[in-house]
């Protein structure tokens, strides 16, 4: 069984590469287009919302087929995530703008959409910097917690893909539906677990809580009244 994950765990590692190294062949052999800078960095974003995608994608499969070494991937998708939306970066940073601060400085004043791309690219360079064991444990419960900005990524993520296209749309509505049904099926979970847990209370301590809300709302009129 150990060998059987680690193995799968080497076929995951080797898969997160591959886009990397058929843009790569593409770039030798210019198979990108008219505009290859262009070309480049769209893939470069489009593999990074990819494996964003996956990440948020464990969590309902791990729910679904109940297999929870599933969440031990997830680690390394986001990281994979954070690689290529730093070569996204890096490539409208040095090969399209050449370090050209200035214009950069113009593009992003005048391309609203390049805010959203900030804000996505901060909070998984965050989420990155935060991934490791040590972290997790120096964090204790909030590192949960901050890594639940992982969805205001991945909603940021896509408005910046939205923003900056001006053609064909198909691919980002594709893509505004799989964080639609992501999201969705983490609301639906919560609602459920909340459900249940009103469901799990006693009856006496139902009783209870509903007699504390009476006196605190007759305490706070009571209040008003004599004021």
């Amino acid at each position: 069984m150990l060998f059987r994950l680690n193995t799968l765990w080497s076929w995951v590692i080797i898969a997160g590469f591959l886009p990397l190294v058929w843009l790569i062949i593409n770039t030798v052999f210019d198979n990108l287009g008219g505009n290859p800078i262009q070309a480049l960095h769209i893939r470069l974003g489009d593999w990074s919302l990819r494996f964003l995608y996956l990440t948020l994608a464990i969590t309902p499969l791990q729910k679904v087929t109940q297999w929870r070494g599933m969440a031990d991937y997830r680690q390394m998708l986001g990281l994979y995530a954070f690689f290529y939306a730093t070569l996204h970066l890096l490539v409208y940073v040095v090969v399209d703008h050449g370090l050209m601060w200035r214009m950069i400085g113009i593009d992003i004043v005048e391309s609203s959409y390049i805010w959203f791309g900030i804000l996505a690219y901060s909070i998984v360079f965050c989420l990155a910097l935060t991934s490791s064991k040590w972290a997790k444990k120096r964090m204790g419960k909030s590192w949960k917690k901050f890594h639940r900005f992982i969805y205001i990524a991945a909603i940021a993520a896509i408005i910046h893909y939205f923003w900056q296209l001006k053609g064909n749309l198909a691919e980002p509505l594709f893509y505004s539906l799989i964080i639609f049904l992501l999201l969705g099926f983490r609301v639906l979970v919560w609602l459920k677990n909340r459900k249940f847990s009103q469901l799990m209370i006693p009856g006496s301590q139902k009783e209870l809580l509903s007699a504390e809300k009476k006196a605190v709302v007759s305490s706070k009129s009571n209040k008003l009244n004599v004021k």
